[in-house]
């Protein structure tokens, strides 16, 4: 889905939550050696994240893919929002000026392990925030999907990762739901 995919400032923050296949149920994080190739992929490895950094990793995996959901118009559930707001408050942020005397959001020195990372997240959220692209990476609709997309649409209201797939399935619940008829094989 190379249309969907995000602009760099916010692509981690979609490669991040896109470690959890939710149709298939491929968690690309699921052991010590998932999280050590996705540190390497992503040219992690100077945050010196560690197997003790998996599940609240995987935490933040999955409240960052709520905020994407309620990109689609729901709100962020209370333990999706108290988990960003305690993860995010021990990855502080700092202000530095740069050449040209742009300014540019970076962790505050100090920070190793899943706070560096989280804070690198924030930065890039809040850059993307400023740019007006934060609200266009969604989380698919689809219960049995959720991937998250970057919204390229002209009015940015897109609801699915795929009109083709999860927008067509979709479709075709409400259909057969107001005409009285549940889905093949009763589910």
């Amino acid at each position: 889905m190379g249309d969907r995919e995000a602009p760099e400032s916010l692509r981690l923050v979609q490669e991040l939550v896109n470690t959890l296949d939710i149709e298939s149920g491929t968690d690309g994080l699921a052991s010590p050696a998932d999280l050590a190739r996705f540190a390497d992929h992503h040219g992690l490895a100077r945050y010196r994240l560690g197997p003790a950094d998996l599940a609240e990793l995987r935490e933040l995996r999955e409240a960052l893919r709520a905020a994407c959901t309620a990109h689609t118009g729901t709100a962020v559930p209370p333990e999706a929002a108290a988990s960003l707001e305690r993860l995010l408050s021990a990855a502080p942020l700092a202000l530095r000026l740069d050449s040209r005397g742009a300014a540019v959001l970076r962790p505050a020195p100090g920070l190793t392990g899943l706070p560096t990372l989280t804070a690198q997240l924030a930065a890039r959220i809040a850059t993307a925030a400023g740019e007006g692209t934060w609200q266009r990476l969604k989380a698919c609709e689809a219960h049995d999907c959720r991937w998250v997309y970057y919204d390229r649409s002209p009015a940015g209201r897109s609801r699915w990762c795929s009109m083709a797939v999860c927008g067509s399935r979709a479709k075709m619940r409400t259909y057969r739901a107001r005409r009285g008829q549940g889905p093949p094989g009763g589910s």
